[in-house]
């Protein structure tokens, strides 16, 4: 019982890194119900846009949530660090998926997600506190 308790209790001391951990988990639990929805319902690809903006936005306030709750101060420095470094990892790996140029909506969407985490970050370091 040692074993398992050991094995499964690790835990990432660098706050951006585990808040990122967290969004990604987060971008797969969405990633998965919008997959079940699509596969469901008569919905097209098309009429996923902006839930998937959803997901994005919801998974980049966890990691900073996260990020915030790991540090012990500058929760929104972390959680924007954490948004930002989310960001630019979806928008690396869909470039290398689709083969697009990036523009300046996909600047602008990286921007978003940092400040949509650094207010994560700012609810995270309150809930460490209490």
């Amino acid at each position: 019982m040692y074993l398992f308790r050991r094995l499964f209790s690790w835990r990432i001391s660098s706050p951006v890194l585990s808040g990122l951990c967290r969004s990604f988990l987060w971008m797969l639990l969405g990633a998965l119900v919008l997959s079940f929805l699509l596969w469901g319902s008569g919905l097209e690809e098309q009429d996923l846009t902006m839930y998937t903006y959803i997901i994005h936005g919801i998974a980049a306030a966890f990691g900073g949530l996260t990020a915030g709750r790991r540090a012990s101060s500058k929760g929104w420095y972390q959680g924007a660090l954490t948004g930002a470094l989310y960001g630019i990892t979806v928008l690396l790996i869909g470039f290398l998926a689709l083969d697009s140029a990036p523009s300046v909506r996909d600047c602008l969407w990286i921007l978003v997600a940092a400040g949509i985490a650094a207010l994560g970050g700012m609810f995270g370091v309150n809930l460490q506190k209490s």
